[in-house]
């Protein structure tokens, strides 16, 4: 399991927070946290590529991965 902090541009209020959360759900991710200030999300996955499409797919593309 890969840790990865994503930067997602998009993100600008406590909906944005809401939507992502609801569709990381979705995708069966559990081990995230939304830093809205600095518009990221940090996230413990297997699956990175279905996060970053799932993300697009709700209009919040990711900008910058960085593995940690």
């Amino acid at each position: 399991m890969g840790k990865y902090i994503l930067n997602v541009p998009n993100m600008s209020c406590e909906h944005c927070v809401m939507r992502i959360s609801k569709a990381l759900e979705e995708i069966s991710e559990e081990n995230f946290k939304i830093n809205l200030e600095e518009k990221i999300v940090e996230i413990e996955t297997n699956n990175l590529e279905k996060v970053k499409e799932k993300l697009s797919e709700i209009d919040y593309p990711i900008s910058e991965v960085k593995e940690l």
